[in-house]
């Protein structure tokens, strides 16, 4: 089965309209919108925001905006949005920082990655169609999210809050999708992505807060109520594929939630226990260290090649093994009660 690219779901829904351009007044109009993105890029510059290193205007087929650059991203942004777009620069280089945070030490990259950020869901379809070849459709199915693809985050406006939610996740995929020499199994890849999906802003200061992830914890909360438990043993070996893209059902949304709590388990349970453990496996796939046959590792390395359900299979469940433990019954006791624990809360 082809490994489909990884895909955030957030389940919220949106009635989406187009409106034709083929009208008088568009060019007067474009003009208005150009004469704004200068206004705008100007307040932002006046502001002197410590993360920001420039910003420029930005033509496209897909609509007129900004280009916001930092020290480790190139934003492409048709987003208007001042209050936004003051916080992304701070946003994606606390992430960055964040990110960094998952290794026992810090790494330097070098090219900057890019984020394509549209105000609107069809300059965002239109750019999808144009960008993600034969992923295209797939990606066009999401409700409501962002995807990472060809070391691309690209994401549309979908309210603040969730906006800078879907970016934290997939800049995860996209931070260790190119720096990682070995490709995560999925429960690794998605549990410590959400661990930057929320955040907090104190004192101009922006604070990632899994712990408060609302989204994840309900979800887990319905998983535990209604029995519906992945055991460990199958949830590190889960492959999502496709359907992720999709389908909202409970099983799905019991695979994210739970593979939220195992990461949240591994760095936080009996006062951080295996959290040098969760360090070095995370460290040895960086590195490449990962005790993996000539196959595994052949697909681990080279990304054009489809993640499949086999190799997810043996290599999730080889890691768990290898760094976890291999007693899976003592481990889901403890794991099952930490779920519990996180829920109550």
């Amino acid at each position: 089965m082809r490994n489909f690219p990884r895909i955030l779901i957030i389940v919220f829904f949106f009635l989406i309209g187009c409106k034709s351009e083929n009208t008088p007044g568009v060019a007067g109009s474009a003009r208005r919108i150009t004469e704004y993105t200068n206004i705008i890029a100007d307040d932002i510059r006046g502001r002197n925001l410590p993360d920001l290193e420039s910003v420029e205007p930005w033509e496209s087929e897909y609509g007129t905006g900004l280009i916001l650059t930092t020290a480790h991203y190139k934003v492409h942004t048709t987003l208007l949005n001042r209050r936004m777009l003051c916080k992304i620069p701070r946003f994606i280089e606390t992430a960055y920082r964040a990110y960094n945070s998952q290794l026992p030490k810090s790494i330097e990259t070098s090219a900057k990655f890019p984020i394509f950020l549209f105000a609107k869901r069809t300059q965002w379809e239109h750019f999808t169609w144009s960008f993600a070849g034969e992923h295209a459709e797939v990606f066009c199915k999401i409700k409501a999210g962002a995807y990472c693809h060809n070391d691309a985050c690209v994401a549309y406006d979908i309210g603040q809050e969730r906006t800078f939610l879907a970016i934290g996740h997939e800049g995860w995929h996209q931070f260790n999708g190119r720096v990682f020499k070995y490709r995560l199994p999925s429960w690794l890849d998605e549990g410590v992505a959400m661990l930057f999906e929320m955040h907090r802003t104190e004192d101009e200061r922006i604070y990632f807060v899994p712990g408060e992830n609302n989204y994840r914890l309900d979800s887990l909360r319905k998983t535990l109520a209604k029995d519906k438990i992945i055991p460990l043993r199958e949830l590190t070996a889960i492959n999502p594929g496709q359907v992720i893209a999709t389908d909202e059902t409970e099983d799905v949304m019991a695979f994210y939630s739970q593979s939220y709590a195992l990461v949240r388990f591994l760095r936080e349970a009996d006062s951080g226990r295996r959290l040098g453990i969760y360090h070095q496996l995370l460290a040895d796939g960086l590195w490449g260290n990962w005790p993996l046959d000539d196959v595994s590792r052949e697909i681990a390395i080279d990304r054009n090649i489809p993640r499949t359900i086999l190799w997810n299979h043996i290599v999730g469940t080889l890691l768990f093994q290898k760094y976890i433990g291999e007693d899976f019954e003592q481990i889901e006791t403890e794991y099952l009660a930490f779920c519990n624990q996180i829920a109550r809360k």
